[in-house]
């Protein structure tokens, strides 16, 4: 029993850090091909480094201090800031996938992208925009990667697992993307969204209910009947806004 309620914590921890890890890097990637195409390499490769240094910093100052918070403490501030990543994934998700709003394209942000590279001036040498749009678009994305791995991989006490995940995620996206050699246009986005944000929310209500002192039943085997939870509300929201999208264009 205590097996089997260990295993399925830490699948879901696994699938939320991957999943995660993933949309980011898709959406980082897509940027970073767009700068080395339009603008050239060099001033790109250097803003990806420049900001995967910056991410390293940023580990190594955040990580040692959450070492000396409360446990009570650290699982609530981790479950609240997972519920609100995790319902603002969960939201946009199931406002795609019910056709109130449209589903990202990769396609569309390469050509952005693309579009905002040519309009500005570059130098011969050092790109300073080719620079700026990698590293930006590297950081913030990686930054997301880091709060996910650094808060899930922190409240399950499985700090290095969450981050081999991560980094294996990671190295998987750069990988596919060196063999397309432009963008990812074809990965489910918003059904992996859709599964992040589920896995966030699941995540930040069993984290903050143990931070509130909540005693889940059976432990962390409370995590999939969370995310199946999640899954249904979300089928129910997405099936009632298509019927009132139905409703609205047959009575216009």
């Amino acid at each position: 029993m205590i097996g089997t309620t260990v295993s399925s914590g830490v699948a879901v921890l696994v699938v939320a850090v991957f999943l995660t890890s993933c949309v980011e890097m898709v959406e980082a990637l897509t940027i970073v091909l767009a700068v080395g195409h339009t603008r050239g390499w060099r001033s790109c490769f250097e803003g990806v480094a420049a900001a995967l240094a910056a991410l390293v910093v940023l580990v190594a100052f955040v990580g040692p201090a959450l070492v000396r918070v409360p446990l009570a403490t650290l699982h609530l501030v981790i479950g609240t800031i997972l519920l609100i990543f995790g319902m603002q994934w969960l939201r946009k998700a199931i406002l795609r996938s019910s056709g109130l709003k449209a589903k990202n394209d990769e396609d569309v942000r390469y050509q952005s992208t693309v579009a905002q590279l040519q309009s500005s001036d570059s130098a011969p040498r050092r790109d300073q925009v080719a620079f700026v749009v990698a590293f930006k678009g590297v950081f913030l994305e990686g930054l997301e990667v880091v709060i996910a791995v650094i808060t899930l991989g922190t409240s399950a006490h499985r700090l290095g697992l969450a981050a081999m995940v991560a980094a294996i995620a990671v190295v998987l996206v750069a990988i596919v993307g060196a063999v397309v050699s432009k963008q990812l246009t074809k990965v489910p986005e918003n059904a992996m969204k859709m599964g992040v944000g589920i896995l966030l929310t699941s995540y930040g209500t069993f984290w903050a209910g143990e931070g509130l002192k909540i005693h889940w039943p059976g432990g962390d085997a409370g995590l999939p009947v969370l995310v199946a939870i999640y899954l249904v509300v979300a089928w129910l929201f997405i099936v009632a806004f298509r019927r009132s999208a139905t409703v609205l264009e047959t009575t216009s």
